[in-house]
């Protein structure tokens, strides 16, 4: 990719960061009755359901095997704020979850057809305080094919592995230094191995946290603000 690519591409994410954090803003809603009556009360501000909060990770790639689940701590991209500038989300706030396989039902001929999320379940803020959190991203379906003798080094480069994608590489490309986020257990792997020594190809998701993963709120999040 081009230089020129590149800028467009930074800017193009910076620019959907700052519209999704700033519908934020006019859509926050404060409690009256605590502000009114309650003064030395925390208040509560209530972030929507269907706010698209934006997120990143530490690498640029996380690859999964369809049907897989995988543990995933994600943090918020920037700063949420409020109308009058107060910070509700720090910007990296992790954001703790996992990716979960989705069947989908797009019609006779893909009954069968599998694709991947990303669910959140808790945030944890700076300070060690938790909240719970109901949000996911969009689901991905399109997957990347991975072959005997395929030369896997752009795929794998700054990509975080599930271990049924690392063992399905590994074993089609015989490459057994790709480091996993967790192990595969010894009956597992058996029989994934059996599985592909059946097969020349499999196909994998490639998802891309801060393009793939942004968290749409499927509730209101409700948050105290002493």
């Amino acid at each position: 990719m081009s230089s020129i690519m590149r800028w467009k591409s930074s800017t193009a994410a910076l620019m959907a960061i700052a519209i999704t954090t700033g519908a934020v803003t006019p859509l926050l809603t404060f409690d009256p009755a605590q502000a009114q009556f309650n003064i030395n009360q925390p208040r509560t501000i209530t972030i929507p359901a269907n706010v698209t909060l934006p997120v990143t990770y530490e690498k640029e790639k996380v690859i999964v095997n369809p049907g897989e689940r995988l543990p995933l701590t994600l943090r918020i991209a920037n700063d949420v704020i409020d109308s009058n500038r107060n910070v509700l989300i720090p910007a990296r706030t992790e954001v703790v979850g996992e990716l979960e396989p989705v069947n989908i039902d797009s019609g006779y001929y893909n009954k069968n057809k599998k694709g991947v999320r990303f669910v959140a379940r808790e945030l944890i803020f700076a300070s060690g305080k938790r909240q719970q959190i109901y949000a996911n991203s969009r689901t991905i379906s399109e997957t990347q094919r991975i072959s005997k003798g395929t030369d896997t080094g752009q795929v794998l480069t700054d990509a975080a592995i599930g271990a049924g994608a690392a063992s399905v590489i590994s074993l089609l490309t015989g490459n057994k230094k790709i480091e996993v986020l967790e192990p595969v257990g010894g009956a597992a792997a058996g029989a994934l191995a059996s599985v592909l020594l059946r097969k020349k190809q499999v196909d994998v998701f490639v998802l891309r946290p801060e393009d793939d993963l942004d968290i749409i709120l499927q509730s209101n999040l409700v948050l105290s603000r002493n």
